[in-house]
């Protein structure tokens, strides 16, 4: 298998994302990239295929930490370093996988050695190894959220900090970070995307010619990986030069008065938070000018990095779809004059932009400084966002279920969310990190103490210190130090918060079909997605009306989707409760093996009428009471949300609560702020005492 990456310059398409790899290649102070993109649209090929065009770095030999030879840390702990010639070597790019421990980011102590030695036997972890690299994180949205913060604290201080247990170590990590994600699979939280740079959304093109030229240079590549490089070394060459030459030039740009206003009156004319955005917008604009050979800051640099610095960060709750309005920008950059600075002519050309020939001599598209360089073939010029064919819009959602009972009607939008109560599932688990239910986790608060289960994390000093004392009189202690052995070592227990899978079972049916009332429901599960997204877990809807239940959506860690769904979600036809309940069992089932820690949370949106049994047959309320106490006796924790409204009310979602051994709440009293009360702990029918029903006024 060869280790030949796919060349940089032979990437079909996405400029965007090849600009803002590039001018974090000439000016690593952006503060990295972000790839947003659906899968298979060369995120990871571009990323990868970019190391190769960064200049070498000289470092000092035998350093694990890659200082410099002109200037090594003078905290280096593989210091202090004598002057002497340098090593020269590639630029390297570091991978840190999704399931990584921290200890493997930043660095592991020798614990037994500080202990017993007193000594500082210190392994470097990726930040080390990436030190004047780059630090790629594929699918970034599913890294646990200690990793990420501690990730961009590094990436932000250019220094890595470990502490354990008052041992300290301090070293350089200045890299470049690339992250990528598919958002089907969840969002980043909006803290943590505002500390990347830069931002591109990618999506793979709709034009057949271009699509062609992506399969013609794959399966060139796979049959002569070697060969394939070769034929496009020259054009790596050429923009390998063209970014130590905007490297060298980057000093020398001017950012005058009128750009810094443009900037501020741009990011104060889309209300973004903070001043980070300014920040990174400037030096963008900088890394732009030099990367087009230019000394002075112009009007097309800013706009083109507002819209690399400035989508990601418009996003007010994580149902605000990225983007930035591009009219509005133009708006806000005409009401400033044209600066016309007196241009230092450049010699001769930086880079690849005017070569017509060859497979890289495609459309140097002039804004920002411009375009990266292009694959040949099919490009035509074309601007990324050039208008598609339409397709016939959807007027209407998807056909009826074939039920009696009443029409469909259409979708109607959802009410304003709200902040709901805390809903958790009782117990302690063992689930993915979050912020819902209790469960034991690498981080929180110390409960305890256990002999370890493999390396050693998270010591327990005292513990370990209380199982060493008795034996120091054998061990023939005779000095101040305390004789520390293996077996003595004590892992530190700690209870946190864990994420889970919330299944929405909603009711579509006609007796829900009312305008306002439909309304209020979609505004209340849209307040629970967004509680989901806030607390890290992973959601779930189900859908049931007419003749039985669909799944709309598979559990997924996005609640955009989830959000998506519930948009279009048409109502009408008759009340299957038992078909939607039978469907949740099954879900449940196939998600308890395919993730067996992840503990779920049922929440049924419904009035608790019950009017068909579907293709099952029978009674149809003689149904959902078998369905809800199946449910109940496998120890499926739930919460009904009681839609019943007027006058008079029949009380049948509080029947099927009672048979789901679960709480109900009714729409109002979901309201964080309501006074009827919290609903702290889902219970279940595994404890059907008078308190397993309690509703808790603490809270949250």
């Amino acid at each position: 298998m060869s280790n030949t990456h796919f060349p940089f310059t032979a990437v079909v398409g996405q400029d965007d994302l090849r600009l803002a790899l590039l001018l974090n290649a000439v000016s690593p102070a952006v503060g990295g990239v972000l790839v947003r993109g659906e899968k298979g649209t060369a995120k990871s090929t571009a990323v990868r295929a970019l190391s190769a065009l960064l200049p070498h770095v000289d470092v000092v030999p035998g350093c694990r930490f890659s200082c410099a030879p002109a200037a090594p840390d003078p905290t280096c702990p593989d210091g202090p370093h004598e002057p002497g010639p340098g090593a020269d070597r590639p630029a390297r790019m570091v991978e840190l996988p999704v399931g990584a421990s921290e200890d493997r980011l930043v660095g592991a102590l020798d614990i037994e050695r500080a202990l017993a030695e007193g000594v500082k036997a210190f392994e470097p972890g990726l930040l080390a190894d990436a030190h004047r690299g780059i630090l790629y994180v594929d699918e970034v949205n599913l890294l646990h959220d200690h990793l990420v913060d501690v990730l961009l604290d590094a990436a932000a201080m250019g220094a890595s900090y470990v502490e354990r247990e008052g041992v300290s170590v301090r070293h350089a990590a200045r890299f470049l970070l690339v992250g990528t994600m598919n958002p089907e699979e969840g969002e980043l939280r909006p803290q943590l995307l505002d500390r990347f740079g830069l931002t591109v959304e990618v999506a793979a093109s709709r034009e057949p010619a271009q699509r062609v030229e992506v399969v013609r240079r794959r399966l060139a590549y796979e049959d002569d990986p070697a060969g394939f490089a070769a034929r496009w070394a020259g054009d790596e060459s050429e923009v390998r030069a063209r970014v130590v030459a905007a490297r060298a030039l980057l000093p020398q740009v001017v950012l005058g008065d009128t750009a810094l206003m443009q900037i501020a009156a741009t990011c104060a004319g889309f209300e973004v938070d903070g001043m980070r955005a300014d920040i990174v917008m400037a030096r963008t604009a900088t890394a732009l000018a030099a990367w087009a050979g230019r000394t002075s800051v112009l009007k097309e640099d800013v706009r083109q990095a507002a819209l690399l610095a400035l989508p990601h960060r418009r996003r007010r709750n994580p149902f605000d779809a990225p983007g930035l309005d591009e009219d509005k920008l133009d708006e806000i950059l005409d009401g400033f004059p044209d600066e016309e600075p007196e241009p230092e002519p450049d010699p001769e050309p930086q880079g690849p932009d005017d070569n017509g020939g060859g497979p890289d001599g495609g459309d140097g598209g002039g804004d920002g400084g411009g375009v990266p360089p292009q694959g040949g073939g099919p490009e035509t010029g074309h601007a990324p966002d050039a208008p598609q064919p339409q397709e016939s819009p959807e007027a209407q959602p998807s056909a009826p279920q074939g039920g009696a009972g009443g029409a469909e009607q259409a979708a109607v939008a959802a009410a304003e969310p709200f902040r709901t109560k805390m809903l958790s599932v009782p117990g302690l688990g063992e689930g993915a990190a979050g912020r819902r239910s209790r469960a034991r986790t690498a981080h929180g608060r110390t409960t305890g103490a256990q002999r370890p289960r493999g390396q050693l994390t998270k010591l327990h000093l005292a513990a370990t210190v209380h199982a060493a004392a008795p034996h120091q009189k054998a061990r023939g202690r005779s000095g101040p130090g305390l004789v520390v052995r293996r077996d003595d070592l004590r892992q530190a227990t700690r209870e946190g918060r864990e994420g889970n899978l919330v299944l929405f079972c909603v009711d579509a049916s006609g007796s829900m079909a009312a305008r306002q009332r439909m309304s209020a429901v979609k505004g209340a599960v849209l307040s629970l997605l967004l509680d989901a997204y806030q607390r890290r877990d992973k959601v779930g809807l189900i859908t049931f009306r007419g003749a039985g239940a669909e799944l709309a959506l598979p559990p997924t860690s996005s609640v955009d989707a989830a959000a998506a769904r519930l948009e279009k979600l048409p109502t009408g036809g008759r009340t299957p409760l038992g078909a939607g309940l039978l469907k949740a069992h099954e879900v449940l089932r196939v998600e308890r093996l395919r993730d067996p820690s992840r503990r779920p949370l049922l929440v049924v949106v419904t009035d608790g009428r019950a009017t068909s049994a579907g293709s099952v047959g029978g009674d149809p309320r003689e149904l959902s009471g078998r369905s809800a106490r199946l449910l109940a006796a496998e120890g499926v924790a739930s919460v009904v949300v009681d839609c019943e409204s007027g006058p008079v009310r029949l009380g049948l979602a509080g029947a099927l609560a009672a048979d789901l051994g679960a709480p109900a709440v009714t729409l109002d009293g979901l309201r964080a702020d309501s006074l009827a009360g919290l609903v702290k702990n889902v219970r279940t029918a595994v404890t059907p005492t008078a308190s397993a029903n309690s509703v808790s006024r603490r809270a949250a």
